[in-house]
């Protein structure tokens, strides 16, 4: 019976792991697959700028400094952003491997959960036999 039940959590375990996965993977595809739609969106958002109130407590080379380096931000979030779409081959495999890993490590949690049981069940195997039944009396 333990060992049914042992194997019936892990199984359980097995569907939700799948269905996580699942659904991670389905919510990756339509942010890649919308990822290029977002970069005309960061396009139009034009250059970032610094706080006003941060840039009071810095010095002004530093506040400049952090501006341009901010400004050369934009083109490389927008490069990414386009280049995103490509990664979309490479996240089936990733996701197959994933799913693989933690099905693998459910598994062996299951074969451990077996073997802890037969282990139970032979320590107390000798000391129930041995036990006798109370007299109705």
């Amino acid at each position: 019976m333990f060992y049914a039940l042992s194997w019936l959590v892990v199984v359980a375990l097995a569907g939700l792991w799948s269905l996580a996965v699942w659904a991670l993977h389905a919510v990756a595809v339509w942010a890649i697959s919308n990822a290029g739609s977002w970069s005309g969106a960061a396009a139009d958002m034009g250059v970032p700028t610094l706080p006003g109130g941060l840039v009071a407590w810095l010095p002004p080379e530093v506040a400049a400094w952090l501006t341009d380096v901010l400004a050369g931000l934009g083109p490389l979030v927008e490069r990414l952003l386009q280049a995103v779409p490509a990664l979309a081959d490479g996240l089936a495999f990733v996701t197959w491997t994933v799913w693989g890993l933690g099905t693998a490590a459910l598994l062996a949690l299951g074969l451990g959960l077996h073997l802890l049981v037969a282990l139970w069940r032979r320590q107390a195997g000798p000391a129930a036999a041995t036990r006798r039944p109370l007299a109705a009396g």
